[in-house]
Parts: structure tokens; sequence; C-alpha cells
């Protein structure tokens, strides 16, 4: 286990021990746990950590399709896991498109107002000005009963009943390779969009970069696999895979590219 910590984030402990507590009560009392929603990086410790213990499982489940937000199910081996366990519901926002248009960050926004931790929600689906996003079902009740407005418009909150009424992911990543000098934030970001170290300083500084949904001033931040960076304007990136070094000692980047279609 030693050698596998060295691989993760001093910030990343808190999380990591508390998978490591319930890998523990699974191998003790051989029944399943179930984590609230995990971003790609949160999913990439757990399965790291679960390779640790001989006799653990690992399922995902985010509710929609091609999600990036998932409940991850920890089971013994004999333990053949359902749908059912992941205890998540779709639910659609229903409120007057003909007046006003919703969008992704009003709905996270007023999520948050809620007093409801980020890792009870999935992710947001904003299609035609119809929004759905993916709740843990055992905070549902309280969700429905106190989301009733974002900002000023007033909302309802209803369960999407059928598989065939959920939005389908329409964003395309393409993955591509290059290398860099560094895996600093502000060197990979330059590299990336093809900016110069400065513009990507500044970028870090003014508070328009986000590394796995949290906002990042460090510039000096060292990037890891499954990291997904997003840049306000700009668009958003994930480290696919470190794949090594090249003879002259440059890291060699698989990484996927979601570019925002400015209209």
């Amino acid at each position: 286990m030693e050698n596998v910590m060295q691989h993760f984030r001093k910030e990343e402990q808190p999380f990591i021990e508390q998978i490591v507590n319930m890998l523990r009560e699974v191998e003790n009392r051989y029944a399943p746990k179930l984590t609230d929603f995990l971003d790609p990086r949160q999913q990439f410790i757990v399965d790291t950590l679960r390779r640790q213990y001989g006799d653990i499982e690992v399922a995902e489940n985010g509710g929609l399709d091609e999600v990036e937000r998932k409940r991850v199910l920890l089971y013994p081996s004999y333990y053949v896991p359902s749908d059912a366990d992941f205890t998540l519901t779709v639910v659609e926002i229903q409120y007057p498109k003909k007046f006003v248009t919703l969008q992704h960050k009003d709905v996270l926004g007023s999520m948050m107002s809620l007093g409801i931790d980020r890792s009870k929600f999935g992710d947001i689906r904003v299609e035609d000005g119809a929004i759905q996003f993916v709740v843990a079902t055992e905070v549902l009740d309280y969700v429905r009963a106190n989301y009733t407005a974002i900002g000023k418009v007033k909302v309802q909150i209803e369960l999407v009943g059928d598989r065939l009424n959920y939005f389908s992911q329409r964003e395309e990543w393409t993955s591509e390779s290059l290398t860099v000098s560094s895996l600093r934030l502000d060197t990979v970001i330059s590299a990336v969009f093809n900016i110069s170290r400065q513009k990507s300083s500044t970028l870090i500084q003014s508070g328009k970069v986000k590394v796995n949904w949290t906002e990042k001033d460090q510039l000096s931040m060292e990037l890891q696999e499954l990291d997904l960076i997003s840049i306000r304007g700009l668009g958003r990136v994930k480290i696919l895979m470190i794949e090594g070094r090249t003879k002259k000692d440059k890291i060699r980047l698989q990484i996927g590219r979601l570019e925002q279609k400015i209209k």
C-alpha cells in the first residue's frame, strides 16, 4: 500500500482514507459498500486502491450514458451487482422555457445552495433548454421539496421514469499525443492550447482554470492521470495517460480534448 500511496496528492489523503475504510469493511463484513458520486480522478483512485484487495470487485453507474460522475460499488467477488444497488435517480427540471433560458452553471450554483454536498449529485445535462440531472435517491425527497427556484425562476423537479427519455451525451472528445517538459499545470496548459507560459499563468491566476471541478491558482501544481482541466473560454482536456519519457527527457502524454464551440 505504501508504494501505491506515492502516486496520490496530499490533499487526496482524506478521500483515500475514506475508501480504505470502505474496502476494509467490505473485506471484513463480506458485504457491498456504495460511494457517493465520484469524478473520474476519484474513480481512478478507488480502482487503484481496490486492486490491493484480492477478493473485492468494483462496478460503476452514473445513471445516464457516458457520464463523468458515477457512484462506485465495492463488493465481494461472490456478489452480483444490479442497477438497484446504485440508488440513483434521473430527474428533469420543469421551468418556463419560453420566457427564460437556464444553463449548466445556473443549475450547479442553485444545487450548492440547497446545503447538500456535490457528491450527492451526478452529471447535469442540458439539451435544447431542457435540463436533466442525476441525484442520489437517499436525498431525492429533500431535493424535490426544497429545489423550487433557480435564481428568480420557479422550478419543479420531476422524475424521468423511462430510460428512453434520458438525454444522451453529445460531447465529442478527440484524443491526441503531445510532449511536455513537465507536468506543472501552467506548462501543460501552455502546450495543450498552444499559448505562452505567461498567458497560461494569467489564466490560472485569474481564476479561469479548474482541475477536477475545483478552481486552482497554483501554477506549479503537478497533474496526474485522469485529471480533468477546464478553462473558461477555451474548453476541457483530460490527461488520459502519462506514457513515459522521450530520449530528450520530455514527458509523453495522451490527452482527450473537448473544445468549446464559440457561437
